[in-house]
C-alpha cells in the first residue's frame, strides 16, 4: 500500500472516530473490515494513533493559523485534513513537509470543495512556514 492510500485511510479513520469517539483504531478496523475491502497497514495506523493522541497540539496549531475560524467551527472533513496533515509536519520525519501538505490538499480536492483545498493549502503553508523559523 502506497502512502498516499495509508494517508487516505487514516483520515477515514479519523472522520470515523468523530462520530464514534469510544472506538479504538483496532475496533474501527473490524467496522471498516465488515463494510468493504480493507488493507490494514502499519502507517495508517501510526499517523492515526498518533493524530489522536495529539488533537489538543494539533488543534491549537491550526486555530493559531485560521484567521477567523475556530476548529469547532470548521466542516469536519476539512478538520481531519488538517488534523493528519499538522500531525504529519510536526510531529513526523517520516514525510517531507510539503508531501504532507500537497497530500492534504488532494484529500481536500477528493472530500470537500475547492474552498476547502485552498484553505487547507493556506492552513498548511502558514504552519510549515511558522515551523522554519
Amino acid at each position: 500500500m502506497s502512502r498516499t492510500e495509508a494517508r487516505e485511510q487514516a483520515f477515514v479513520f479519523l472522520f470515523e472516530k468523530l462520530f464514534n469517539p469510544e472506538l479504538s483504531f483496532d475496533e474501527l478496523c473490524a467496522l471498516a473490515a465488515q463494510s468493504r475491502v480493507f488493507e490494514p497497514d502499519l502507517y495508517t495506523r501510526d499517523i492515526f494513533e498518533k493524530t489522536v493522541e495529539n488533537i489538543e497540539t494539533t488543534d491549537s496549531v491550526i486555530n493559531s493559523y485560521a484567521k477567523k475560524w475556530r476548529t469547532a467551527r470548521m466542516p469536519k472533513v476539512t478538520l481531519c485534513i488538517l488534523r493528519l496533515a499538522v500531525t504529519e509536519i510536526l510531529l513526523t520525519e517520516a514525510t517531507p513537509d510539503s508531501v504532507a501538505a500537497n497530500e492534504a490538499v488532494e484529500l481536500a480536492k477528493k472530500y470537500a470543495t475547492p474552498d476547502d483545498a485552498q484553505f487547507i493549502n493556506g492552513i498548511l503553508g502558514a504552519v510549515i512556514r511558522g515551523k522554519a523559523q
